[in-house]
This record gives C-alpha cells, sequence and structure tokens, in this order.
C-alpha cells in the first residue's frame, strides 16, 4: 500500500530503555518556570495563551488527557497508559529548546492515573515560580463552564464526589450532591473551593515548590479570552526582562 516500514533496532525492550533514559536525563537541562495557582485560576488556558505567543510550554495535563482532581476526566479524551504518557512526554521534552525558559503548570506527582516522572517532579520543584490569581467569583464561572458535564449529570458527580466522604463525612457530600441536583451550581462549586480544593492546593503548593513565595503575581480580573492572552504578553515580556546576559 506504499507505507515505509522501517525496524526498531534492539525493538520495544530497547526503545523503552530509550525512553526512561531520556526521562532521567532531559529534565535537568531546562529552566522551568512553574505556573502556581488555585484551581479555576486560569492556568490551562494561560499555558495555551503563552504558546500562541512563542512561549515554550509543556502541558502535562493536555499530555495526560487530565485535569489532575477527582473531577478532571476530559470527556472524549480517555487518558493513555502509563508508558504511552511517558512515550509522549519524552518526544515533547526533545522538542524544547534548552536555552530558552519552559513554561509549565506545577503539578503534583500524579496527573489523573499515570505519574510524572521523578526527574521531571525534581527539577519542577527547584524551579522558580509564577503565580496567578483570580477572585473567587471568577474562578466559580471558569469550573461551571470547564466542568459543565458533570453538572449536566448529577449521579455521575455524585459518584466522584463520594471519594472525598472520608475526608468530609457522608453528610457533607449528600449536602453537595443536594445542590448539584437542585442546580445550585454556583454554591456548589464555590463551597467545594473554599472547603476542599483551595486549601488541599495551598498546603501542597507550600510543602512542594519552596520558590512560590519569591514568584511573581498576576491577578486574572475577567475570564475573556483577550484578558488572559494580555496576561500571557505581560508573563511572557517580564520573563524576558529577567533572563541573564
Amino acid at each position: 500500500v506504499g507505507w515505509r516500514a522501517v525496524r526498531l533496532a534492539g525493538g520495544y525492550q530497547a526503545y523503552r530503555r530509550a525512553v526512561v533514559s531520556d526521562l532521567e536525563r532531559l529534565p535537568s537541562a531546562f529552566e522551568f518556570r512553574a505556573l502556581c495557582g488555585r484551581t479555576g485560576s486560569g492556568k490551562s488556558q494561560l499555558l495555551r495563551s503563552l504558546a500562541e505567543l512563542g512561549a515554550q510550554v509543556l502541558a502535562l495535563e493536555a499530555i495526560a488527557c487530565h485535569r489532575g482532581s477527582v473531577l478532571g476526566d476530559v470527556p472524549g479524551c480517555p487518558q493513555p497508559t502509563q508508558k504511552m504518557f511517558e512515550s509522549r512526554l519524552r518526544l515533547r521534552l526533545r522538542e524544547l529548546d534548552p536555552a530558552r525558559p519552559v513554561f509549565v503548570e506545577a503539578e503534583s506527582r500524579k496527573v489523573g492515573n499515570v505519574q510524572v516522572p521523578g526527574a521531571l517532579i525534581a527539577a519542577m520543584r527547584v524551579s522558580s515560580c509564577v503565580v496567578l490569581e483570580a477572585p473567587t467569583p471568577i474562578r466559580t464561572a471558569m469550573l461551571i463552564e470547564h466542568y459543565a458535564h458533570f453538572l449536566r449529570h448529577p449521579a455521575l458527580l455524585a459518584q466522584r464526589l463520594d471519594a472525598l466522604a472520608g475526608q468530609y463525612g457522608r453528610a457533607t457530600i449528600e449536602r453537595w450532591c443536594q445542590l448539584a441536583h437542585c442546580g445550585r451550581h454556583a454554591e456548589l462549586v464555590t463551597e467545594l473551593l473554599t472547603t476542599h480544593y483551595d486549601p488541599a492546593y495551598d498546603r501542597s503548593i507550600a510543602r512542594n515548590f519552596a520558590r512560590v513565595t519569591a514568584g511573581a503575581v498576576y491577578r486574572l480580573e475577567t475570564l475573556s479570552a483577550s484578558a488572559i492572552r494580555a496576561l500571557a504578553a505581560q508573563m511572557l515580556a517580564d520573563c524576558v526582562q529577567v533572563q541573564p546576559a
């Protein structure tokens, strides 16, 4: 049929050794900028705008097909296996230029069901940080938009929230499920942010990203694409100004 066929020297085992080796070696070559910000602050949208403006971006959530939380499943995009995730991650790292900074979201070790390689996590956690802030109403509106598939199916949402019963008790979970069934989405999302997501995120960032307190802070006041793009342009300009001579 006209396909160009090749044979990999050493077979699949040799390929896997190369993947593992590169994922141990490559991360230390880059100067990362860890993008920190509470859930719903627009980090993923900002990374996309940074990429559109020509910045180097390592979008771990996009590679993992997951938003990195108990409600992080992406509709119509099943997560890759761990080995496929590593292959895609290796490919992306090999595309990046070590001479230029790389923006990456300050992720935890696991993104859904896949695990970020240890060398990459280590390199991210010692990197400089930039912090994105947004008022709670803005974050609530953003999450209502991006998690609409859960809000349209309260039973599915209840199933996912059940994983938090050990932390908050059955009564709290039932109240959250009732809010979902009644369509009181803003109230539900705001309470999830203030009760669960924000405290968990603050603890994780303080524990794992020691340089976050020294990071430049940027604030998003609206959900408009133009506002996010303007913020990305400012962040990129500031990054260029602080590059070593």
